[in-house]
């Protein structure tokens, strides 16, 4: 309840802090850009759209997750962790936002992150009912084994994923093998990606593991399956997630909590405008999947991705920016 109670009220912050502010200075400050292709793009849009268009001098700073938002929690840097999943370190952010080190701005992924099963859009294109786990089950000739065509077929992740850890006890929980379905072991992350984009190529059957946002759910339109029951936290700490436990239980995916940080000294000394932008800047998964996929095509950096997001997708970013900073990131572009 603690965590829940935190992070819910984490919203109001913001706005008592624009309340109090005094000062209209943005000055000199740095962005996390963590290490994986959606934060990298986040922080490199944040960053030209603060320079560009409020007058900063913001830098990005490579971090990761637990680093970043440790030392934003401690030190009061980086200023700002756009895409902060506090789900994996709750306490330290629940800390922070108590001790009124750090304010909670926007939902930086509004649909938050999802881990789950996926089947492709075509399947249900034909099977309006088969992204709900109950149907997939009685249908496991719509799922045919690469190996054993009599049976049906999850493909998992590689070894080592916590992902692979889940399907694998989910798979016994919801006992796959006595409807006749099997684990695939893709063998790797390169395995799993292509196993999607062969079914894809042939429109063929495909279920197994995956997340987003990613680059491949933006080339690929994939649909995740509904288990028909909320997320049990207690259960998956207790056992969906680990690999040893012998009696799992039906359970689904969490949905990752994902918002943008900034220390609370950085919030109350800035330009209000700054703060208003951050607040109001989130994009969906389906956004950052088709933005990926654009940069993975290109070869792109989190720098082009940022200018291409902004050049494709004007009718978005204006709403989160004052007319005047808008002007001044078009005639910067």
């Amino acid at each position: 309840m603690k965590r829940s109670y935190l992070l819910g009220t984490a919203f109001a912050l913001p706005f008592m802090a624009l309340a109090g502010t005094a000062s209209a200075d943005c000055g000199s400050l740095t962005i996390a850009s963590m290490n994986w292709q959606s934060a990298e793009v986040l922080a490199n849009l944040d960053q030209f759209i603060l320079n560009e268009g409020y007058g900063c001098n913001a830098e990005i700073v490579a971090g990761d997750t637990v680093p970043s938002i440790t030392s934003l929690v401690e030190k009061g840097q980086p200023e700002i962790v756009p895409e902060a999943w506090v789900d994996l370190m709750p306490e330290i952010v629940d800390a922070g936002l108590k001790d009124e080190k750090i304010v909670s701005l926007s939902r930086s992924l509004s649909d938050g992150g999802q881990q789950g099963w996926f089947i492709p859009r075509y399947m249900l294109d034909d099977h309006p009912d088969l992204n709900k786990i109950e149907e997939i089950l009685a249908h496991p000739e719509l799922f045919p084994a690469p190996e054993d065509p009599s049976k049906g077929a999850v493909f998992n992740g590689p070894q080592g994923w916590g992902g692979t850890v889940v399907t694998t006890q989910l798979a016994k929980a919801l006992d796959i093998e006595g409807h006749g379905f099997t684990l695939v072991d893709t063998g790797s992350a390169a395995g799993l990606d292509g196993s999607i984009a062969r079914a894809y190529e042939q429109q063929a059957p495909w279920l197994g593991f995956y997340w987003e946002p990613t680059s491949l759910l933006g080339k690929y339109d994939m649909v995740a399956v509904d288990f028909g029951m909320p997320h049990d936290t207690e259960e998956w700490k207790r056992c969906t997630s680990v690999a040893d436990c012998p009696d799992p239980k039906a359970n689904a995916f969490p949905v990752d909590n994902v918002f943008t940080l900034v220390s609370k000294k950085f919030a109350d000394a800035a330009d209000p405008g700054v703060i208003d932008y951050l607040s109001k800047r989130s994009w969906s998964n389906d956004t950052v999947n088709k933005l990926m996929a654009w940069m993975t095509d290109n070869q792109a950096t989190g720098e082009d991705g940022a200018r291409e997001f902004l050049r494709e997708n004007e009718e978005t970013w204006t709403q989160w920016v004052t007319p005047e900073a808008a002007e001044r990131i078009k005639a910067a572009l």
